[in-house]
C-alpha cells in the first residue's frame, strides 16, 4: 500500500448555519479542517495509507481534532501534544453575488510555536514515499519555514517524492516574505500545485488574457506558466486548478496537468455550489492519488478535476467521495440523476 505523509495545521472550523451571515448568527457549526488535513482525508478515503503530522494542545479539542482525522482512517500516532491553543477559523458562505468571507484567529497555536527540534524527520519519514505540504505551513511562521525545509531536504535524501499546493494567504505573510521563503523550498517541490494566483503572487508568473472574475480562461496563458515554473524550479509535475467564478454560487471548474513538457487539460464542470472549502486540497488529494497509482496522465488530470468538483457539492472541508464516486463522474455521468 501507499505510504504518504502530510504535514500542517489542523484547526477548528467554526460556521454559520446554511448561508447565515456572521452578524445573523446566534449558533456557529463546528468542524476541524486544514489544507494538509483536507489532502490527508481525501487519500484515507481513495485507500490510501496516510499519516498526518501537525502538532495540537494537549486537550479535549486537541484530542477532538484528532479523533476527526481518526474516523476516516488516516494514522494520527506520530501527531505531537503540547501548546496552548488550537487554531480556528470562521467561514461565512457566499451566495449569488455575495462573496464568501474568512476570519483566522490561529496565532500562537500550537504547530505555529512549534520547535524545529521536534520534529524527528527520520522517523516520520520511514518508510514513507511521498511527502505533502502547502504554503499555509512556512506562512505561519516562527520555526516553520525552516521545519519545511529540514523535511523536504531529508525527504531528497531519502528519494520520497514531495508535493507542494502553494496556497498563498495574504492575511498570513506578504507577498515579499512568500516569495522569499517559498523561492528556497521549491528547489526541493517535485510536484507543484496551485492556480493562476498563487504563481502572481509567489513568484510574478501570471497567465495571459485571463480574467477570474469574468470566466475567461487562456489555455494558452496555462501552458506558459507551467512552463515557466519548471524551467525555475525544475518540478518534474504542476497541476493548475482553473476556476472560473461566475458568482459565488455558480463557477466553472477544471485544471491542467503538466508533465514530460506537456499539458494536459481536463474536461470543465458547471458546478452549483454547496461549499467551496478545501476545494483545491481535494484537487490536490486526487492528483497525488492519481501519480502515486500511476494513472496515465489524461487520466490523472480527470481524476483530480472530478473529485473537487464532487467536494464543492459537500459541506465542509473533508472530502467524503470514494475512488468509483469520482470515476463515475470523470466517466462522463455529470447529470445527478438518483442511483437506485
Amino acid at each position: 500500500m501507499n505510504k504518504i505523509v502530510t504535514f500542517g495545521e489542523i484547526m477548528l472550523r467554526l460556521n454559520p448555519e446554511g448561508y447565515l451571515k456572521f452578524v445573523q448568527s446566534e449558533r456557529f457549526e463546528a468542524t476541524y479542517a486544514g489544507g494538509e488535513a483536507n489532502v490527508a482525508v481525501s487519500l484515507a478515503n481513495f485507500g490510501n495509507h496516510v499519516e498526518y503530522i501537525t502538532k495540537v494542545p494537549a486537550n479535549e479539542i486537541g484530542q477532538c481534532a484528532i479523533n476527526a482525522l481518526r474516523k476516516f482512517g488516516v494514522v494520527t500516532n506520530k501527531i505531537l501534544r503540547g501548546g496552548d491553543r488550537l487554531g480556528i477559523y470562521f467561514v461565512e458562505k457566499g451566495a449569488s453575488q455575495r462573496p464568501s468571507k474568512v476570519i483566522y484567529d490561529r496565532a500562537g497555536s500550537a504547530i505555529a510555536l512549534a520547535k524545529r527540534e521536534e520534529f524527528n524527520w527520520n522517523d516520520i519519514l520511514k518508510n514513507i514515499e511521498w511527502f505533502h505540504f502547502t504554503g499555509i505551513t512556512p506562512a505561519l511562521g516562527g520555526d516553520l519555514p525552516q521545519i519545511c525545509l529540514d523535511a523536504i531536504k531529508k525527504c531528497r535524501t531519502k528519494g520520497i517524492t514531495v508535493s507542494c499546493d502553494l496556497n498563498y494567504r495574504a492575511k498570513l505573510w506578504s507577498r515579499e516574505q512568500a516569495s522569499k521563503v517559498m523561492n528556497t523550498l521549491m528547489p526541493y517541490v517535485d510536484v507543484l500545485i496551485g492556480n493562476e494566483e498563487d504563481a502572481k503572487d509567489y513568484f510574478g508568473i501570471e497567465a495571459s488574457e485571463t480574467d477570474i472574475e469574468a470566466g475567461t480562461l487562456n489555455h494558452d496563458g496555462y501552458i506558459s506558466v507551467a512552463e515557466q515554473l519548471n524551467q525555475r524550479f525544475g518540478c518534474k509535475v504542476i497541476g493548475i486548478t482553473l476556476r472560473g467564478s461566475i458568482s459565488a454560487s455558480d463557477n466553472t471548474w477544471a485544471g491542467m496537468l503538466f508533465i514530460n513538457d506537456r499539458p494536459y487539460f481536463s474536461q470543465e464542470y458547471l458546478i452549483r455550489m454547496v461549499d467551496r472549502f478545501g476545494g483545491g486540497d481535494s484537487f490536490g488529494g486526487g492528483l497525488i492519488h492519481a501519480l502515486i497509482n500511476d494513472f496515465e496522465p489524461q487520466d490523472a488530470i480527470e481524476f483530480a478535476v472530478a473529485s473537487s468538483c464532487l467536494k464543492q457539492t459537500i459541506e465542509f472541508d473533508f472530502n467524503q467521495v470514494t475512488v468509483d464516486d469520482v470515476l463515475l463522474l470523470a466517466g462522463g455521468n455529470v447529470s445527478g440523476r438518483v442511483q437506485r
